[in-house]
């Protein structure tokens, strides 16, 4: 005969396993998370200590337009001795111009 104690216990162990299985139903309505971009990732990994939203809007900026924007991304990188190449530094700058800028980009 089963006793309430180990009945309430194969309940629990049931409920756990659904849950692990299916996940939460808080969650089912919830977006799916996006990928990174390259140039987030790179900018997050390499970048991002030195750099905070401040940077971007001090009132002495050296970035004015797209070519600018591109310039600085490569300064600062050669400076960091980062070594990237020229489709990491447009990745970084896309990046940086879709969250901060949004300078128009040359086609």
């Amino acid at each position: 005969m089963v006793t309430l104690k180990e009945d309430n216990m194969l309940r629990n162990w049931i409920l756990a396993l659904l849950f692990v299985l299916f996940g939460s139903p808080a969650y089912a309505d919830a977006p799916p998370l996006r990928d990174a971009t390259r140039g987030e990732l790179l900018y997050s990994t390499h970048c991002i200590t030195c750099h905070s939203a401040k940077v971007h809007w001090r009132d002495k900026k050296l970035v004015t337009d797209w070519t600018s924007l591109r310039a600085e991304v490569r300064r600062w990188q050669e400076v960091s001795g980062l070594g990237w190449g020229d489709d990491d530094i447009t990745e970084v700058a896309r990046h940086l111009n879709a969250l901060y800028y949004h300078y128009p980009k040359p086609d």
